[in-house]
């Protein structure tokens, strides 16, 4: 995107607004939530991703596993800086990883001694950041990750089995697996997440192509039985969400467009066939502000120009932006992330949005 030398702001041409209205021929849809649920969901429109834990202190997205908790020890941990950051962007939820690729659990659960209570700084991380949400205004989201390089109990990780491609065509396989010692522990983890932590937004559970269908219409079960208004997705993979195979991620309540922008020619189609009947399934577009989902030295954030473009082509297509921003081994967002998102906030106020 090209942009003037005397204006703050690209060219960007104004936005065509594809959010759909309901089609009266479809009726409601045979989804779980209603319409007017998941019309208040995309009016949203923006969140923030935060994506911090022991991949933090490694520089690894996908670190062994075996790091000892105690090289997770963030020195000036502030969860309420995080979220009145995402709070003055403009941002209406916050999605937080309670338990990343690392095995490093954000909270003190008694299912594994991999977690804050046994690291370099023990604050409950998933506490703090509910209470930072309820005092600011935003909507607590919690994310959940199946791929675990620590906590394994005999499976085979992807680390050693890798995924292919997330993209759905063509559709291969691997041969990572999970035993069911580890299912048990994931269900047991997230059941305590609910009952210590008691009812959230959204919960975000990342990597479900390593659990069976049935395991994924069990936990989706479980979680809207305790938590009938939350939302609940399973991330499908990198892709602009033109395609949806329901044996990678299926049961869900949206659709996340990793790494991606929407169908340029489509916007994001929130109908959906599966299994015979219609479904209402809202995008999320999820991308980092720089390169790196978690924070890493050198990641720089992506121009302004780009930034305001991801949000108004994302909105535009249909589809709400999670915009992913990792504190650093301080446990702060850092001064060069803070500011990028002031200067969006200022951006999206000069074209009245």
């Amino acid at each position: 995107m090209s942009s003037s030398k005397d204006s703050p702001l690209p060219d960007i041409a104004a936005p065509v607004e594809l959010r759909s209205a309901p089609s009266p021929e479809r009726g409601p849809g045979a989804q779980r939530l209603s319409l007017a649920q998941l019309k208040a969901w995309e009016q949203l429109r923006f969140g923030m991703f935060l994506h911090f834990g022991m991949s933090t202190f490694t520089g690894s997205e996908l670190p062994s596993g075996d790091e000892p908790s105690t090289l997770y020890n963030p020195t000036d941990l502030d969860v309420d800086q995080w979220i009145c950051i995402a709070r003055d962007t403009g941002m209406k939820y916050a999605v937080l990883t309670t338990k990343h690729v690392a095995g490093h659990c954000l909270w003190p659960t008694r299912h594994t001694n991999h977690h804050v209570g046994t690291s370099g700084n023990k604050t409950d991380v998933v506490a703090a950041f509910l209470a930072a949400c309820e005092r600011r205004g935003v909507k607590p989201c919690l994310y959940y990750c199946s791929w675990d390089n620590h906590n394994r109990f005999g499976s085979l990780s992807p680390s050693i089995a890798p995924l292919p491609n997330c993209g759905v065509q063509p559709l291969h396989r691997s041969s990572a697996y999970l035993t069911q010692a580890y299912l048990d522990f994931q269900w047991a983890q997230i059941t305590e997440l609910m009952d210590t932590y008691g009812p959230v937004f959204k919960w975000w559970i990342d990597v479900p192509m390593l659990l069976p269908r049935d395991y994924r219409n069990r936990l989706y079960a479980h979680i809207t039985t305790r938590q009938p208004e939350a939302l609940v997705m399973f991330n499908h993979g990198i892709g602009d969400g033109s395609e949806f195979a329901p044996d990678r991620a299926w049961p869900t309540d949206l659709i996340p467009i990793e790494r991606f922008l929407p169908n340029s020619a489509t916007g994001h189609k929130p109908w959906r066939q599966i299994d015979g009947a219609d479904y209402y399934l809202p995008g999320e577009v999820c991308d980092p502000i720089g390169g790196d989902w978690f924070y890493t030295e050198h990641d720089q954030p992506r121009s302004d120009a780009e930034l305001l473009g991801m949000y108004l082509t994302s909105t535009s297509r249909g589809a709400n932006l999670l915009l992913d921003v990792g504190p650093d081994r301080r446990g702060l967002i850092p001064d060069r992330y803070r500011t990028a998102l002031a200067r969006l906030r200022r951006n999206l106020d000069l074209l009245g949005m």
